[in-house]
């Protein structure tokens, strides 16, 4: 039931980043909170925070892309705007040229220099410095500038943060002095916007540093995981926040009933790209956290709302993104997941949407034939189970009600 005597407060949505998985998973996500809540236009917030895969999203959103349009350009390849994962993995052929060609002058640099002492000098030591010539990234995100320009330049869109009619501010972090610089604020909203997401989305290693002007910026996550603090201090009384990745529990996971994707017994035996994973997502996590904490003693007149994955979520940790079969059972799980959580939050979550103005429609998340992606979906056991039980519950707490 929308709580219409309630004006609605100046919302912001802050979006996390968490790779090409992270943002289908934010889009499904997106998804089941616009249904569900009645009162709002996730097209039509007042401020929008993104960083890294969640600027990408935040930046299409703030043009007026809803969420279930994202989630048909991101896994259904129905439309021309199709965001493949593939490019960016393309190798950045750019950057290994221009350190292949500095090989020559360091070796020499590096030779002259144990010549002049190689009774004091280790060999080793003198030849350090051919470390420079070491690619910054192994793969070029260029493709995401080049994707969004033409995507933003088209269907009323703009790629000009001054353009818009909501403030959207994209963070990056900038290599030279470790600060977070919000693109789109005053003094950094002339650049555009899909080269300011290029630059969020860098990450160090993976992604060469992106150049805007004279300064390099990488992936915004490297200071803050969420940045919400951007919106709050925009003014904003509610903010939505979306936070794809949380450390994987294989413990809990085996507990219950068994994913669609299978967990290995012990995160190493998936080999260094699951173990980098687990690592990133756990010091992000826990960074995040004590964020969220600070906002309620800073901001203690705001409320911030956190939606993401449970520690469990196989799905979430294990899918691969590359296959379009992937994306697409991904963000109907994220969709499906978020509807879950809604419902189980409803206590929670009823009074604080309806300060600002939002109902929780229980009615739709009551529906459980809703999908993302295909027209009609035919509920499983567990699903079945699930609504019967909360029925249930429901059916309880009224019968107390009326007895006392």
């Amino acid at each position: 039931m929308m709580a219409a005597a309630t004006e609605r407060s100046k919302i912001g949505l802050a979006l996390a980043g968490g790779g090409p998985v992270g943002g289908i998973y934010e889009v499904g996500a997106m998804a089941a909170l616009a249904e569900a809540l009645d009162g709002v236009d996730f097209t039509d917030f007042d401020i929008y925070v993104g960083v890294s895969s969640g600027a990408f999203i935040s930046a299409a959103v703030a043009n007026g892309l809803a969420p279930a349009t994202l989630a048909r350009m991101l896994v259904e390849n129905d439309t021309d705007d199709v965001f493949d994962p593939e490019m960016l993995l393309r190798p950045a052929f750019g950057e290994y040229v221009r350190r292949a060609l500095s090989v020559p002058v360091l070796m020499w640099s590096s030779l002259r220099q144990y010549l002049s002492d190689p009774w004091h000098l280790r060999l080793v030591e003198s030849f350090q410095g051919l470390s420079h010539a070491i690619p910054t990234g192994v793969f070029n995100n260029a493709g995401i500038d080049h994707l969004l320009s033409k995507l933003l330049s088209t269907g009323g869109r703009s790629n000009d943060f001054r353009r818009l009619k909501h403030r959207l501010f994209l963070v990056a972090t900038d290599l030279d002095t470790g600060e977070s610089v919000a693109f789109g604020s005053e003094g950094h909203d002339d650049v555009p916007i899909s080269v300011a997401v290029q630059a969020s989305a860098a990450l160090p290693g993976l992604f060469p540093p992106v150049k805007i002007g004279e300064r390099y910026f990488v992936d915004g996550a490297l200071i803050k995981t969420l940045h919400a603090s951007v919106a709050l201090h925009q003014g904003a009384e509610l903010v939505i926040c979306i936070n794809p990745l949380v450390p994987f529990d294989s413990r809990l996971a085996a507990q219950r009933s068994p994913p669609h994707t299978a967990a290995p017994a012990h995160l190493v035996e998936g080999g260094l790209p699951v173990v980098l994973a687990q690592t990133f997502r756990a010091i992000i996590h826990s960074r995040m956290r004590t964020g969220m904490d600070r906002y309620r003693h800073e901001f203690a007149n705001a409320d911030v709302v956190l939606f993401e994955p449970t520690r469990d979520d196989a799905e979430m940790f294990f899918t691969n993104v590359f296959s379009y079969r992937g994306r697409s059972r991904l963000c109907e799980h994220a969709y499906q997941r978020t509807r879950k959580e809604l419902y189980a939050r409803r206590h929670e979550l009823r009074p604080v949407l309806e300060r600002h103005g939002i109902g929780l429609n229980l009615a739709v998340l009551k529906d459980h034939s809703r999908s993302l992606l295909s027209r009609k979906r035919r509920p499983d056991l567990a699903t079945s189970a699930s609504a019967l039980d909360a029925s249930l519950h429901d059916l309880e707490a009224w019968l107390q009600k009326q007895e006392a």
